[in-house]
């Protein structure tokens, strides 16, 4: 790992401020991230449940994170392609929490897979896996 969950926190904090509407880091390592998302009133879709965007939301910067973990603090590793399987109703009322885990992590490429769960239940809610582009010259 070459940067530290206290140095992450500051580059979220200063470089994607909104991304606190997708979750809150919770934990760090080396090609991995948790992060935990406080599910309220702007979550919930139709029929008393989390919302996709909410649940994509989260697993996007969760595999964030564990890119960065990996790569250092690059704020121009972007999202090329995103995947998402939902496997289950997450609980409405309840914070639903994610951890991604880097699967390659190249000179120009990373990708990566992340479990949604429901707080309080055991198995996942969503899997997905992504890509990332990650600019030359970091």
């Amino acid at each position: 790992m070459i940067i530290t969950f206290e140095e992450l926190q500051a580059f979220l904090d200063e470089q994607f401020p909104q991304g606190e509407a997708y979750g809150t880091l919770q934990k760090l390592g080396d090609g991995w991230a948790e992060m935990k998302l406080d599910v309220d009133e702007a979550h919930l879709r139709p029929g008393g449940t989390v919302s996709g965007p909410a649940m994509m939301g989260l697993a996007d910067v969760t595999l964030y994170a564990a890119l960065l973990s990996k790569i250092g603090l690059v704020p121009l590793a972007v999202t090329t392609n995103l995947n998402i399987n939902f496997l289950r109703k997450p609980v409405a009322h309840q914070p639903i929490w994610a951890r991604a885990t880097m699967l390659k992590v190249g000179r120009t490429m990373g990708v990566g897979e992340v479990f949604v769960y429901s707080e309080g239940a055991e198995d996942p809610v969503a899997h997905s896996t992504m890509t990332y582009s990650i600019p030359p010259n970091r």
